[in-house]
């Protein structure tokens, strides 16, 4: 059976990933041309594509120097899993907190204000401290992800369970809903898709912290590409490294849309 919706929605899927595809040539023609001359200082600086990508091929797909050496795959295997279980833990543990913290109306009043003072803080202001206590290993990359999600989430948590309709929580005790049922049937399920918007929105900043941590002095990771390439003065392999964080970060965007819709269908 036809559906005018679904088709207007293809449509409009094709439509942006044609628009999308068009102005990357562009831009990447753009680029090419703008470095075809070897005179160009720019070209020192901004190598175009056809110089800094076969950077992979010719070390065989790996960055480093010997046994520091780590696959492209790895590095962005290891800086996903990073960003992905720092966003994973704030994401459950803020909603499971900020639902602590709306049970009271006086946990509102004394927690919130601290959780306000801490949510403007940049991820990236959390290095020190976790080099400090976690020294260089995962489990930093993944705090400063954790740190830089976990208050803004709560604080959306409990703006989110405030916005329920009370007619709403009334129907559901009506119905002979107990108080535990009517949170997890009614309350959690208007809180979720709100939350994970907002998560979905964070992730550019916990992705930025991820990679500002991997640049600490970590072995692997996107990050560590870049400081490799700067620290042997190669252009080629920052720019090789730039371009993988850009489509990485563009790809676990859509996969977060994508799980928006798939798990979160009654309020996309």
């Amino acid at each position: 059976m036809f559906n005018p919706k679904f088709d207007q929605s293809w449509k409009r899927s094709v439509l942006s990933v044609t628009c999308g595809l068009i102005s990357c040539i562009v831009l990447i023609l753009l680029w090419e041309w703008m470095g075809s001359s070897p005179e160009n200082p720019v070209t020192q600086v901004l190598p175009p594509p056809s110089r800094f990508l076969p950077v992979l091929f010719e070390s065989d797909f790996k960055i480093g120097l010997g046994s520091q050496s780590a696959s492209i795959y790895q590095s962005i295997f290891v800086t996903l899993l990073r960003v992905l279980t720092g966003m994973t833990l704030a994401f459950v543990g803020s909603v499971l907190c900020g639902m602590l913290i709306s049970l009271s109306k006086w946990s509102e009043l004394f927690i919130l204000p601290i959780l306000g003072l801490i949510a403007p803080i940049a991820p990236i202001a959390w290095v020190p401290l976790a080099l400090v206590v976690f020294g260089i290993s995962n489990l930093t990359a993944v705090f400063i992800v954790f740190m830089g999600v976990f208050f803004t989430l709560t604080i959306a948590t409990v703006a989110e369970i405030k916005r329920i309709p009370d007619n709403l929580l009334i129907t559901a005790k009506n119905l002979g809903g107990q108080e535990f049922n009517v949170w997890r049937m009614v309350i959690l399920p208007s809180v979720l898709p709100g939350v994970f918007t907002l998560l979905r929105l964070n992730f550019i900043a916990a992705w930025m912290a991820v990679l500002a941590a991997e640049m600490t002095g970590l072995r692997d990771g996107l990050g560590a590409v870049v400081m490799t390439g700067r620290n042997l003065f190669n252009s080629n392999l920052i720019l090789l490294g730039i371009c993988v964080i850009g489509i990485t970060g563009f790809a676990v965007d859509r996969l977060l849309l994508l799980i928006q819709k798939k798990f979160f269908w009654w309020q996309v």
